[in-house]
């Protein structure tokens, strides 16, 4: 509609990397983030300027599948949404969808069933985001019955089940305790070997913690500052960005 959320943002994010967003509530954050995988071409009433390209790939212009963008840029969400399937299902369940796991005729004559295929996928995913020795003797249960924790676990293991290149995280441990908050930390900083991780945290601590480069909104829509997290917490070149760290703004 009217309300312009983002100005004139424009920044580089490098591959196998942690950026984090920070800023005030209501700064443009998720809706920067949203851009990353098209997600607010679900809004009716948005619209976009600009230009966004992954690998050199305007994501943007006509044509551009966008199941297939989304495959490529992995998204979890703030509150852990599994679907209520069993914890098997639901890293199963897109992979299925795009038709990843491996049905084939050839496959099943050389005696590879897609059985085996899913097997693989579910305990490998599961691996990846720290949960397979938590869930591994229960993967027929309801993933509703599983902790908030390991829920998000569960949803971040789902996300990269279609093998993605890129992760979004919109505050993906806001709704957590500081144990679970801790593992969160711990799994982003093993995914950003293999994966861009790019997360929107108000926890400022959090983004010193885990990020290589922090990009600060502030009011308005606004990219104020970004750059090295180093450089941007302990020496940051915007006096609005050492106010708003500082906790003066």
């Amino acid at each position: 509609g009217d309300d312009h959320a983002l100005k004139n943002v424009s920044m580089e994010i490098p591959e196998k990397s942690v950026t984090a967003l920070i800023g005030p509530s209501g700064c443009g954050k998720s809706t920067y983030l949203r851009c990353l995988n098209r997600m607010n071409d679900r809004i009716k009433s948005a619209r976009i300027d600009g230009s966004v390209r992954l690998d050199g790939q305007e994501i943007y212009q006509d044509g551009i599948n966008l199941v297939e963008l989304r495959k490529r840029v992995g998204m979890v969400f703030q509150s852990p949404n599994p679907f209520p399937k069993s914890i098997r299902a639901n890293i199963s369940y897109g992979p299925r969808k795009h038709g990843d796991i491996d049905t084939s005729l050839l496959a099943r004559l050389s005696g590879r069933s897609d059985e085996e295929a899913e097997e693989r996928l579910v305990k490998r995913s599961l691996k990846q985001a720290a949960l397979w020795e938590e869930v591994n003797d229960r993967l027929d249960d309801n993933a509703l019955g599983l902790s908030g924790g390991q829920q998000q676990r569960l949803c971040i293991a789902r996300a990269l089940a279609t093998d993605p290149e890129v992760l979004l995280m919109d505050e993906p441990a806001s709704a957590l305790d500081p144990i679970a908050t801790s593992k969160i930390e711990e799994l982003i900083h093993e995914l950003s070997r293999q994966y861009t991780v790019v997360i929107v945290t108000h926890n400022m601590q959090q983004a010193e913690r885990i990020s290589d480069q922090t990009a600060v909104f502030l009011t308005g829509g606004k990219l104020v500052e970004y750059g090295d997290t180093d450089q941007i917490f302990e020496n940051p070149r915007s006096q609005r960005v050492e106010d708003y760290i500082s906790g003066k703004f």
